[in-house]
């Protein structure tokens, strides 16, 4: 189990979170990033923090596929980077 998989099974948001991240083609590259445990922790929070549980997860199971999140989304910005290091922006 890796660490990013472990902090997914903590709680309902930090499942979200990774939902999240595998939705929009990015949990291979938080993964590899610099200091990923650190990331992963700020990501993990932010999400945690969130109040849009509810809407996030109808917004998952809405979204077959999907090139960004919703606008509310608290790692909008760190999706984005991950996009970019990826060569997917």
């Amino acid at each position: 189990m890796t660490f990013l998989d472990y902090l997914i099974s903590v709680d309902a948001r930090t499942a979200l979170m990774g939902r999240m991240m595998q939705k929009l083609g990015v949990d291979r590259q938080l993964k590899i990033v610099a200091d990923h445990a650190a990331v992963t922790n700020r990501a993990v929070d932010r999400c945690r923090s969130c109040g849009h549980q509810d809407e996030c997860s109808n917004w998952l199971d809405e979204h077959r596929q999907a090139d960004d999140p919703p606008d509310y989304c608290r790692n909008r910005d760190l999706i984005a980077r991950l996009q970019h290091a990826a060569g997917r922006r």
